[in-house]
């Protein structure tokens, strides 16, 4: 996928997994997101403009803003598709771990290959760091700040912003690690050794992060965020098997397995990046208007 921001919008899917994944997350925060694509239908849906010299005005303001390295949109994009690539490899580890355990003969794999709990918690702690370093470039910050991002979660995350964090909640929260996942993650991060620390995005969020304590801030993030996440669960009634009724639809997965269904959902979708590009587009075109 191309670095350009007009190529970025252009080439995203109208209709595949991810997409029909995420519509079907519609019922978590209804009406929250459509699925615009498109460099100029994305300007035309932000703005409201139909004029097609205006939209023109607004995309080349856009592309010059996006292409000056000194303002956070190409340091935001690049972790929301970043953190979407290196959460393919640790969905695949975790799906091996569940058939090794299935397989006798496998067993002694278990020494070497993390537990799938762990890895989904990582996965899912990590990528909550990964929003808040993305809105903090996004916005201009200097300082990442898990107090005022919640904040924000609370009071104006939007359209693709907030069907993105309820997937993070359904598809690396509920689906793998039960209804009780914010307590399992909890548990797993207050206890972990190093576990963390081998995980691959780490490095790059840890220099990022940059603190005395990389992984207290990591878990003090998810902590803020968790309360979050809690009021959102609770209040749709959120459990696994609701998910897989709205989710089971389009995919061939038995309900059996639903750790199984979150892996392959990890592997097959790339909902991060595809809402991440969005996100990114919507603040910079807003900015485009602005500064016409």
């Amino acid at each position: 996928m191309s670095d350009s921001i007009r190529e970025l919008l252009d080439e995203l899917p109208s209709d595949n997994i991810t997409v029909k994944v995420l519509r079907a997350l519609d019922f978590v925060v209804p009406g929250e997101w459509e699925n615009t694509v498109g460099f100029n239908k994305t300007i035309q849906v932000i703005t409201g403009e139909e004029d097609a010299n205006r939209v023109m005005e607004i995309g080349n303001k856009a592309i010059e803003i996006y292409n000056d390295k000194d303002n956070g949109y190409h340091k935001a994009m690049w972790w929301y598709r970043t953190l979407d690539n290196s959460d393919v490899g640790m969905a695949t580890a975790a799906l091996a771990d569940k058939v090794f355990d299935r397989i006798p003969f496998f067993n002694f794999f278990d020494k070497l290959t993390p537990k799938a709990d762990k890895l989904q918690s990582f996965d899912l702690s990590l990528k909550i760091m990964g929003e808040l370093i993305a809105y903090s470039r996004l916005n201009g910050l200097p300082i990442l700040n898990p107090s005022e991002f919640v904040s924000e979660l609370q009071s104006h995350y939007s359209g693709p912003s907030r069907i993105r964090m309820a997937a993070i909640a359904c598809i690396d929260g509920i689906l793998p690690l039960g209804p009780d996942f914010l307590q399992k993650v909890g548990d797993i991060l207050d206890n972990d050794d190093d576990g963390l620390e081998n995980n691959p995005a780490f490095g790059f969020i840890s220099n990022a992060i940059d603190t005395d304590d990389n992984k207290g801030f990591i878990k003090e993030t998810f902590t803020q965020v968790s309360g979050w996440m809690d009021s959102l669960v609770s209040s749709v009634g959120l459990t696994p098997e609701s998910l897989f009724e709205k989710i089971g639809g389009f995919i061939e997965l038995s309900d059996e397995g639903l750790d199984y269904v979150a892996a392959f959902l990890d592997t097959t979708t790339n909902y991060f990046e595809h809402t991440g590009i969005q996100t990114v587009a919507a603040k910079l075109i807003q900015d485009a208007v602005e500064q016409i």
